[in-house]
């Protein structure tokens, strides 16, 4: 079983930049498929990006292509979310997720989560 903890949000102006961090402890996360969705207050849980285990592939929510960057660094046992020209609607729960089979954009497919960090972003 996997433990995952995510790190790096805060409060960033609009146009600003974050990297969210999501740590593996208790098994290696080079095992997992890993995700990350978002949920903003008042709102559904969404998808923003997905990783394989190899790291060869990606996908992306359409409304973070071309500004989010999702990678995995499996030696440090860590996956990223490199957030560039943030937005306020942007503004979001961040939770990342595991799964030991295969990468998705559906949250209930993973077999793991973490427990969020806060990203807010103002105008």
């Amino acid at each position: 079983q996997v433990q995952l903890l995510e790190s790096g949000g805060g409060l960033v102006q609009a146009g600003g930049s974050l990297r969210l961090s999501c740590a593996a402890s208790g098994r290696s996360v080079s095992s997992y498929a890993m995700g990350w969705f978002r949920q903003a207050p008042g709102k559904e849980r969404e998808f923003v990006a997905y990783i394989s285990r190899s790291g060869s592939s990606t996908g992306y929510a359409d409304s973070v292509k071309g500004r989010f960057t999702i990678s995995r660094d499996n030696a440090k046992n860590t996956v990223f979310l490199k957030m560039n020209s943030l937005k306020p609607e942007d503004t979001a729960v961040y939770y990342c997720a595991a799964d030991p089979r295969y990468a998705s954009s559906s949250w209930g497919t993973y077999d793991y989560y973490g427990q969020g960090t806060q990203v807010t972003v103002s105008s």
